[in-house]
């Protein structure tokens, strides 16, 4: 009989877990929304209305296409004929000019000059040559321009490079050959070891930083891409490791003293140099998935507690306050403590496992004990506005990554990869501060890479 229901203990477990996988979608799990197929979750939305109308709102100026006060050429139309009489208006006096202006692109073609270098002989026999720009490495050779915006196709437009060839020559008439193109994209990335290293040295010194990993196939194998990022600097760096070795190598987390946002992996918890504070974007997901796929009346209240807490703080930022108030902190806590308490009741431990001595935890079981081990972690943005709610602003960063991947399926070389990484650790840092993305990289292959301000505090 004891077999007997550790039997049905243990098929109980496999079917809630079972009933729980099929449930899982892209709204209330890690799933890409690709993995939804032609069925879509339905959309939900924790927003509150603001009340006001779709579209432009009163008093507000709106943005349209305005005539310029110095265009760039004038073309004169004059009529030739009344349209009334017919009569030759040659030489008849004008009355008035109406203007229309229309923006287009102008012709576009490369540009070539050629420099040319004089031998002078001196008096003493001795010749001499003058020097050639930097950009004239080569009898023939691309300019700086050329080259920043190949790579700005290669690495923010994610365009691939034989697709980029073939618009260079349709746009341009420039036949520029694939590896020529891959030649560019490495020689940018050499001259950003100097930009690297500063975005690490100021990233150690802000006091909230964000971090994320994830995967990237590189020469056919699995690699991992680690990212820090605040609200003025984004770093990326490639390690064939994903946990606390890798983090090392990246000489940054180790010297933090302030809060690190992230979304609960262990690897993340080894720093207590650090204070955590745990993506509750995550934690709404998964509170979702127990509430619709194990029926956990808990995780609906957990949501809706830190949805509205969420929007609290939202209102009282706006009111120009940095914290909630004690007496709502503690009222907080108090109803963070009875939902918990109630996750408790009903996640009871489970017997069946395949480890002796060790007990079976549902997916729900787990998540209630993480949010109650980690509270303090999990409600540091009402604690502290300086910290955000959620861990978006690092995923937002590395999503280019996985978009990379998903246009050209990986990387094929190691050397590759990286540097796909620094320039995008370059553009997004660049971004995030205000510049052009097109003139630091202009910057860059013109032998002087645009580098980043002290960053300000907070995301």
């Amino acid at each position: 009989m004891l077999e007997q229901a550790q039997l049905i203990e243990k098929l109980g477990l496999e079917i809630v877990e079972l009933r729980a996988r099929l449930g899982m979608n892209s709204r209330n799990s890690s799933k890409p929304p690709s993995s939804d197929g032609y069925v879509k979750p339905a959309p939900k939305s924790r927003r509150v209305r603001s009340g006001k109308k779709p579209g432009k709102q009163p008093g507000d100026p709106g943005h349209h296409l305005a005539q310029r006060l110095d265009p760039d050429a004038v073309s004169l139309h004059v009529p030739v004929s009344c349209g009334r009489c017919g009569r030759d208006l040659d030489g008849a006096a004008v009355s008035g000019v109406s203007t229309r202006q229309v923006f287009d692109l102008p012709a576009v073609r490369l540009t070539c000059t050629e420099h040319r270098a004089e031998h002078r002989r001196c008096a003493c026999g001795a010749e001499t040559t003058a020097a050639f720009p930097k950009e004239a490495t080569a009898p023939a050779a691309y300019g700086p321009s050329l080259r920043a915006y190949v790579a700005y196709l290669v690495t923010r437009q994610h365009i691939p490079v034989a697709r980029v060839a073939e618009l260079l020559r349709d746009s341009f008439g420039a036949e520029v050959s694939t590896g020529a193109i891959v030649a560019m994209v490495k020689e940018g990335a050499a001259g950003l070891a100097g930009f690297l290293e500063e975005v690490r040295c100021l990233m150690r010194d802000q006091p909230v930083v964000h971090a994320d990993e994830t995967g990237l196939r590189v020469d056919a194998h699995l690699r991992w891409v680690h990212a820090v990022s605040t609200g003025d600097l984004t770093y990326f760096e490639l390690n064939a490791r994903r946990g606390f070795a890798a983090m090392e190598d990246i000489g940054v987390f180790g010297h933090l003293s302030g809060v690190l946002v992230h979304d609960g992996w262990g690897a993340y918890r080894i720093y207590d140099n650090v204070t955590h504070a745990l993506c509750n974007a995550h934690h709404l997901r998964e509170l979702d998935a127990a509430a619709e796929t194990a029926t956990q009346d808990w995780a609906a209240d957990m949501a809706t507690l830190l949805s509205d807490t969420w929007h609290q703080v939202l209102d009282a930022k706006a009111a120009g306050r940095s914290a909630l108030s004690p007496k709502d902190l503690a009222r907080l806590r108090a109803d963070y403590a009875q939902i918990i308490a109630a996750g408790h009741r009903a996640n009871p431990p489970l017997k069946a496992t395949k480890s002796p001595g060790r007990t079976a935890k549902s997916k729900a079981h787990n998540l209630v004990l993480r949010l109650d081990t980690h509270a303090e972690a999990v409600l540091r943005f009402a604690g502290d506005f300086a910290v955000p709610f959620d861990n978006n602003l690092c995923e937002r960063d590395i999503r280019m990554v996985k978009i990379a991947q998903k246009i050209s399926g990986g990387f094929r070389s190691h050397q590759g990869a990286e540097a796909f990484l620094a320039f995008r650790s370059y553009l997004s840092t660049a971004a995030k501060q205000g510049v052009n993305r097109l003139s630091a990289l202009q910057q860059l292959f013109d032998g002087n890479p645009w580098m980043p301000a002290p960053a300000r505090a907070g995301p």
